[in-house]
């Protein structure tokens, strides 16, 4: 019992959603005996199973398939992108899917757009954006920078063997790693250049007065 006990302990222990609820109650179960720690063991299962809501709150973000995905980084390489690679059943996707909305709302412009890719309903794309879907490498969520169709930057980013490099992906640490106020300004910047149109040059002036009136009302190229 006590090996089943400091196994699932482990195993529970890697949800960070139930972390701060199972523990408590595995060490009282332990200290209370065998029936009760089998009852807490059996609400840690569960609490394991457990998965942050959905978020559907507001939003400005553009959604990805497999087909539309390349496309549209290519469609205006004028156009800034920071994509987002999620899957459904990943608990740190689900956690950071509100901040990505608020920054969205935040920061999409004309020049700057948010989108978002399921990998884990489209496997090919994270193959083809080098995005690995397996929890033990722990990449998801990955957001990734374009620039001129180009990918520039990624968070988080990979070590040698293919494991994510630990980041924290909190709204401050997204502003100031994909420098999100400078991208802003840029865009809005290149927008109003592009809304302004290309001015149009001053009329010149005849330096000789060729058109310029005489008196009785001819003009010197009349004569």
């Amino acid at each position: 019992m006590r090996l089943a006990f400091f196994a699932l302990h482990h195993i529970v222990g890697s949800c960070s959603i139930c972390d701060p609820l199972y523990s408590p109650l595995l060490v009282w179960g332990f200290v209370q005996g065998e029936d009760s720690c089998c009852d807490v063991c059996v609400l840690s299962v569960f609490l394991m199973t457990c998965k942050p809501p959905l978020y559907l709150g507001p939003e400005y973000i553009k959604y990805f398939s497999d087909k539309t995905i390349d496309e549209e980084l290519e469609r205006d390489k004028r156009v800034t992108w920071i994509v987002e690679f999620f899957a459904n059943w990943s608990n740190e996707c689900q956690s950071f899917a509100p901040i990505y909305a608020d920054l969205s709302l935040k920061y999409n412009c004309t020049g700057l757009n948010f989108g978002k890719v399921d990998v884990g309903r489209y496997p090919d794309v994270s193959t083809r954006y080098t995005v690995s879907t397996s929890p033990l490498t722990k990449q998801l969520p990955t957001l990734i920078l374009f620039q001129g169709g180009k990918e520039v930057m990624r968070r988080p980013q990979i070590d040698k063997k293919g494991r994510a490099v630990s980041w924290t992906f909190s709204e401050e640490n997204v502003i100031r790693e994909f420098s999100l106020n400078e991208l802003y300004q840029k865009a809005k910047k290149l927008s109003k250049q592009r809304d302004e149109g290309p001015k149009e040059p001053p009329e010149q002036q005849d330096p000789l007065g060729a058109s310029m009136e005489l008196p009785n009302g001819e003009s010197k190229k009349d004569k």
